[in-house]
């Protein structure tokens, strides 16, 4: 047998080995993908027990090829989400889960001077301390660009695997120090965020509002909305008795009665404040020729025009009342860009609605479909970000983003901007899953394979248990320090703190975990989310750059 097809055997059996140890789990907690990277250990070590030569450059390729679409699937996916994180409402929480991952770097680096570690060494211990793979490819990758060779690099998934398993543990020991310090009472913690999401949410919502402002009378809906703004759309009209598709150059009555949708709820009470007074009245389309429905859009041709460019009020009857992006809403304005997979709530005759499904497009099934050809546009530009040479002083070369830096800003950037003429960079959710797994899992494999032979000696004989113990401290003590902070100080809802804790080290099962806590709340899984993509990208980056701090000032 070659040592091309030994190595793909080798591999394929790791996967194997390491996806069966991920699978088990001990009250409800397991390994998960990281048990590809024991697998790899174990395998590994036999491998080099036995004398069986892998095909060095096929290995390499695998790996680099690996991290690639992991990274860019990831971007892909936190894409959309990505800047949203960062407005006002999730301000607190990514702030929060920053000082984290900062906390976690900042320990690591004491480690470092302290104990005298060396950097491909801290890197890993660091790396598997906070659960986060996609951390130890940065990692290694930016050694790599540094000048360290192959053996070098490999050390990071020695220490890896000795942080990781504590890792796991410790973020839900800190959930239960927590929980026992503060003498949490998870019903009452559960209420509380119910009351607190049901009056702080800002979310689209909607009323029906009598024209009984005399100053409105004989005015165009176009110069109302020059008064209510354009965050406040009015998606039907009664007038004389009767529902109608409300246009630009409809003249309001008194009496009327106009179903008026807002972003917030300040919003629509200034709006209500303005047109008249709120009423109990139907507006209803049951009943009448009139269809309220939801469009997906799937028409190539649609993608990146404005929704004033097709004047659909103008020239269809109908009016956009509502836009889904990505599991967001929004209010669907002029300025409103349409994108693949946008998903509009359309008002009006039941003839016109249907006509302007058929013109977006409206196929559902085509969710399910992949185009290819933007993702190899969106991995080469990434593959050309990474590679672009980046002067520092002091360095013995120049820096770059490198295969873990650079798919990833660009997959974010591309799916914040979703579609360039007809091609559009929506990925099915299973579609992203399945590349995403087979990436980390080749990734994994291989650094496994490469760690394997060194494993047990450095565990037994080597300075294993001490790297166990690094591992701990970088687990542990950002988590507490940060999880005191924000429920003495900021007072933050314990269910959110859990979330916001296995957000901040990226970590599936701690979600599962923190989920489990309270199942019928959704606190642990809105924080998760909310900080997710911020740190994500803080995880990828925070090895890269402390690599580059600690390089220079040698």
């Amino acid at each position: 047998m070659s040592e091309v097809a030994l190595s793909i055997l080798i591999l394929s059996v790791v996967a194997i080995i390491g996806l069966w140890i991920g699978g088990f789990k001990v009250k409800g907690v397991g390994l998960g993908i990281g048990g590809v990277l024991f697998g790899g250990l174990i395998v590994g070590h036999f491998t080099a027990k036995n004398g069986w030569h892998l095909d060095a450059h096929s290995l390499h390729f695998i790996k680099e090829f690996g991290l690639i679409l992991f990274v860019y699937t990831i971007g892909i996916q936190v894409g959309p989400g990505f800047f949203a994180s960062l407005k006002s409402s999730g301000l607190r929480l990514n702030g929060l889960a920053a000082s984290i991952v900062i906390l976690g770097g900042l320990v690591a680096v004491m480690l470092h001077f302290i104990f005298d570690l060396e950097l491909n060494v801290f890197l890993g211990i660091y790396s598997g301390a906070v659960t986060n793979t996609p951390s130890l490819a940065a990692g290694q990758q930016i050694l790599q660009e540094l000048g360290l060779n192959s053996e070098q690099t490999s050390t990071l998934g020695l220490g890896y695997a000795m942080a990781y398993p504590f890792g796991i543990l410790g973020i839900l020991l800190s959930m239960w120090v927590v929980r026992i310090f503060f003498k949490v009472n998870i019903d009452q913690e559960s209420e509380q965020f119910d009351q607190g999401s049901h009056n702080k949410k800002s979310k689209i919502t909607s009323t029906n509002v009598m024209v009984s402002n005399s100053n409105l009378e004989n005015i165009t809906l176009s110069a109302l909305t020059k008064l209510i703004g354009t965050e406040v759309i009015c998606s039907r009209l009664k007038s004389d008795g009767e529902l109608k598709v409300p246009k630009p150059d409809s003249i309001l009555k008194m009496g009327d009665v106009l179903h008026l949708v807002a972003s917030t709820k300040e919003q629509l009470k200034q709006a209500v404040m303005i047109v008249g007074t709120e009423v109990n009245e139907s507006l209803s389309t049951q009943g009448t020729d009139f269809l309220s429905d939801r469009v997906v859009v799937t028409n190539e041709n649609m993608l990146g025009k404005k929704l004033s460019e097709i004047d659909l009020k103008h020239n269809h009857h109908v009016v956009i009342s509502r836009q889904n992006r990505a599991g967001v809403e929004l209010i669907a304005n002029k300025d409103s860009v349409l994108q693949f997979g946008d998903i509009l709530n359309i008002v009006g005759k039941e003839k016109d609605v249907n006509e302007v499904g058929k013109m977006l497009g409206n196929v559902a099934s085509k969710l399910n479909h992949v185009q290819m050809l933007p993702i190899f546009i969106g991995i080469s530009l990434g593959v050309l970000l990474g590679s672009l040479p980046i002067h520092i002083s002091g360095l013995p070369a120049p820096l770059k983003l490198g295969l873990a830096g650079g798919p990833l800003i660009v997959a974010i950037i591309l799916a914040r901007i979703g579609s360039v003429g007809r091609l559009y960079w929506f990925m099915p959710p299973s579609a992203n899953l399945a590349l995403r797994e087979i990436g980390i899992v080749l990734f994994l494999a291989v650094v496994g394979v490469n760690s394997g032979a060194h494993f047990v000696d450095t565990l037994v004989n080597g300075d294993g248990l001490s790297w166990m113990g690094y591992g701990v401290a970088i687990t542990l003590l950002p988590l507490l320090i940060v999880g005191f902070v924000a429920r003495w100080w900021m007072k933050l809802n314990y269910l959110s703190l859990c979330g916001l804790m296995a957000g901040s080290m990226t970590d599936p099962p701690a979600l599962a975990f923190a989920n489990s806590i309270h199942p019928t709340s959704g606190a642990s899984a809105l924080s998760y989310a909310t900080v997710y993509p911020l740190v994500m990208c803080l995880r990828i980056l925070s090895p890269q750059v402390i690599a580059v701090l600690l390089w220079v000032s040698v």
